[in-house]
């Protein structure tokens, strides 16, 4: 059985709805894989959100391994928020002991799933780690919400989502799945020229001050975005888990050992998810 190691900070409801997105998928046979265990970075008490997702994996039966980087050397990270080598040592040191927790358990893959903090380098060269992040290969960087208003910005005519390999760069890492969508035709003509009629009486920064998230472009841009992640990282652990494709030496390989030299797509499964739904 394919095994896999789910990484979350547990924050808030995006967090809860990926581990209940998966479990269903594993109950189903969709996925033909196992959580070999849930860490989660916080411990009972440490925020109200984390409380309820610890509380839902204890539900689930799923082994469960708390530690809370709150309470983990806290002079020394905050330390760190002034010195960028006290910082990577206590990362460092963090994650020594994660996987000093998780050795035990034997994983094929490890999933981030609304995991909060960065991962060490000496961690995420001894695991296979993927990340989900919300635009296309070669698209924007940076939070979901600075993706959105550069493709605003640029005009883009596509967006989408992507599993990345995590490495020892913070978001450098290759992409490994992805899947695309449009922001023309449909609801987005109408949103494109009511921004352009704006832009001929303000600027683009001000709307962004003014509006910010309650813009109707940037909102529509979002919930396209946001309805394919979950299916994103569902049909990308399927991948692996059925073999169709592995990481190896950071490279991409297929079942039959082809070397693929460019992220595997699952825009067309994705898609009829959603038209089914």
């Amino acid at each position: 059985m394919y095994r896999i190691g789910w990484f979350s900070t547990g924050r808030g409801q995006g967090s809860l709805n990926l581990l209940n997105a998966i479990t269903a998928a594993i109950n189903s046979g969709t996925v033909n894989a196992e959580l070999a265990y849930v860490f989660c970075s916080r411990e009972l008490g440490d925020a109200e959100g984390s409380d309820r997702y610890i509380q839902q994996v204890r539900q689930y039966g799923i082994p469960l391994i708390c530690f809370s980087s709150k309470r983990f050397r806290p002079e020394l990270r905050k330390e760190g928020k002034h010195k960028p080598e006290l910082l990577a040592r206590w990362r460092t040191e963090y994650d020594r002991e994660i996987m000093s927790r998780i050795a035990p358990h034997r994983v094929d893959l490890i999933v981030l799933a609304g995991y909060m903090l960065i991962v060490s380098p000496e961690m995420c060269t001894r695991y296979t780690m993927l990340n989900l992040h919300p635009a296309a290969p070669n698209g924007p960087a940076g939070t979901w919400q600075e993706v959105i208003w550069q493709l605003i910005e640029q005009r883009a005519t596509h967006s989408g989502n992507m599993m990345h390999l995590v490495i020892e760069e913070l978001d450098k890492g290759p992409p490994v799945t992805y899947s695309t969508f449009r922001l023309r035709g449909g609801g987005f003509d109408p949103l494109w020229e009511e921004l352009e009629a704006k832009l001929k009486q303000t600027t683009l920064e001000n709307i962004i001050q003014q509006e910010g998230e309650k813009n109707p472009l940037f909102a529509k841009i979002r919930q396209e975005g946001a309805r394919r992640e979950i299916p994103l990282v569902i049909h990308t652990v399927k991948a692996f888990a059925d073999g169709k494709i592995k990481i190896h030496n950071r490279q991409i390989i297929t079942a039959d050992g082809t070397v693929l030299r460019e992220p595997y797509c699952l825009t067309d499964a994705i898609e009829q998810d959603i038209r089914d739904t």
